[in-house]
């Protein structure tokens, strides 16, 4: 089982790579509210990801939610990436939406993906090149979307699953939105969480905008026999948990609950604990 992640060293040795393509999936404005040290620049030659926009069905109310393949398809065609690219993808904040990236990647079929570690903040510290952020028009590629459904878990999966207990369900938020201590950053969603659910704040996985080493996860990250649904405020940090997992070498089934918390806390017939 391959790593998910790449090191900055790994990425200077193989810039020279023709079919290596490097993704900015930074996020300006994010629900952590925690601001960016790099504003308007990025990796040398780097092509921008956009999340909100290209990357998200925009006709859905809620946030971040999943494309269809076919409008993933052109929008990664329109970015210029092809079936062979090997696609290494950064944000801004070291890890915060490179994992979404990631997962959109995997779960659309490609293989060749990772999330590099310690992102635009690690890469600076090194000196290696930066230019300022432009938009630029590229060759179309040749890439297919795959779409998997099995990575996918809709609310009524999940309401289900309060049942059948057939899945873990994993909630990447902050200890104190998971208990309903603190208010909710978005307005009109309710505090608590889904019932059965267990807490694993994304931010438990990470220092200085790094992935803790595998031996440190192995330790912090509790073993499941059962297929893992991870959820969070919108589906962005819940793929940072995922990814610990996918560091680690668990082999269980993963899926992503889409709407996440921006969901389920709006809907007053949903249970919530």
């Amino acid at each position: 089982m391959k790593s998910p992640i790449v090191s900055v060293k790994w990425l200077a040795n193989n810039l020279q790579d023709p079919t290596l393509i490097i993704l900015d999936a930074s996020q300006q404005v994010n629900q952590a509210k925690v601001a960016s040290q790099f504003q308007d620049v990025q990796i040398k030659d780097a092509r921008y990801f956009d999340i909100k926009n290209d990357f998200s069905d925009i006709t859905n109310p809620l946030p971040n939610t999943l494309p269809t393949a076919h409008i993933f398809t052109a929008a990664a065609q329109k970015l210029g990436i092809n079936s062979d690219s090997k696609i290494v993808i950064y944000d801004s904040l070291g890890i915060y939406s490179s994992p979404r990236a990631w997962w959109l990647f995997t779960i659309m079929g490609h293989e060749n993906v990772w999330v590099l570690d310690g992102g635009l903040p690690a890469y600076a510290k090194e000196n290696l090149p930066l230019e300022p952020t432009a938009k630029r028009v590229y060759a179309h590629g040749n890439f297919e979307a795959h779409f998997n459904p099995e990575t996918v878990r809709t609310k009524e999966q999940v309401l289900e699953n309060i049942q059948t207990k057939e899945a873990i369900l994993i909630d990447a938020r902050s200890n104190d939105r998971f208990t309903g201590e603190t208010e909710e950053p978005r307005a009109g969603l309710r505090s608590g969480h889904i019932p059965g659910s267990s807490n694993i704040p994304y931010i438990d996985m990470l220092r200085d905008g790094h992935f803790l080493t595998k031996e440190e996860l192995v330790k912090v990250l509790p073993q499941h026999n059962k297929p893992m649904y991870f959820s969070c405020g919108s589906g962005v940090t819940a793929c940072i948990v995922l990814i610990a997992y996918e560091i680690i070498g668990n082999n269980n089934p993963k899926a992503i609950y889409d709407g996440s918390w921006t969901e389920w806390g709006q809907i007053a017939s949903l249970p919530i604990e």
